[in-house]
């Protein structure tokens, strides 16, 4: 079974999915970050995969992408690192990025590296659903990872049908129609829009991202979904310290503690 199926089925609320951007801040931090999350209360990890000309990020995300740029991260360096991954961490592990650096790489090529050190699912939110279904979709079959797709609050219902259908694992529920940012509060309308997608009674798990940043976002989100994803919040707590110490407090502050901007 696939961790992220394996997870939802053994606890399907209130999970938690950190990001983090593969080599940021340091180029040798990719494996080290990920096991002090595995440790430390993570339910997932999503290691974003570097890339100069993203689409879906926003400024702090895309400055960590720079920096991990400028270090000298690649995909193939990517691999190297995640090559004990497994031996480390046991939670589900999915790779964020844009097509064009894996289809340089090779996707097949791509899926197999996935496949060896132990990645459970792809999130490439540029990669259209007719790509995927003609193109892509039999390879990623064939090394048992799962393609997560993206919807927003502009996303329409015939295409989140359509997006329910053909997504494995859960829907990567995007809470407003922006790029990738922290913000302290979720506003009315998101929560209308959280309560329509609700009322769809989709198939898919949902797990809310962007924006949510703290533990009042957090328990938000989790209220109209299986749980939320932060970025940006964690993405500031390693520029300002990436100890694991920091890293505890970080999942702590956002799980248990009383509501406060992270």
């Amino acid at each position: 079974m696939n961790r992220i199926d394996k997870i939802f089925e053994e606890r399907g609320k209130d999970l938690l999915n950190v990001y983090f951007t593969a080599g940021y801040p340091e180029l040798g931090d990719t494996l080290r970050i990920a096991k002090a999350l595995d440790q430390n209360g993570a339910d997932f990890i999503e290691i974003g995969v570097p890339f100069s000309d993203p689409v879906a990020d926003g400024p702090t995300i895309q400055e960590s992408s720079e920096t991990a740029l400028a270090n000298g991260m690649t995909l193939e360096l990517l691999f190297e690192q995640l090559a004990e991954l497994r031996k480390e961490v046991n939670v589900p592990v999915l790779l964020m990025g844009y097509i064009n650096p894996i289809l340089q790489y090779g996707f097949e090529r791509f899926c197999q590296k996935c496949q060896e050190v132990g990645i459970d699912g792809l999130i490439l939110p540029d990669l259209p659903m007719y790509e995927y279904q003609t193109h892509y979709k039999a390879v990623l079959a064939e090394y048992g990872l799962y393609n997560i797709f993206l919807i927003s609050p502009q996303t329409g219902e015939e295409r989140i049908r359509e997006i329910d259908e053909h997504s494995q694992g859960f829907i990567y529920m995007v809470s407003s129609a922006a790029i990738t940012g922290a913000k302290s509060n979720i506003s009315e309308n998101q929560e209308a829009y959280f309560q329509r997608i609700n009322d769809m009674n989709l198939q898919r798990k949902l797990l809310i991202g962007f924006g949510i940043s703290n533990h009042e976002t957090y328990t938000k989100a989790c209220q109209y979904a299986n749980g939320a994803i932060i970025g940006s919040a964690f993405i500031k707590q390693l520029k300002e310290d990436s100890s694991e110490a920091a890293i505890k407090n970080f999942i702590e502050n956002i799980k248990k503690n009383s509501p406060q901007e992270v």
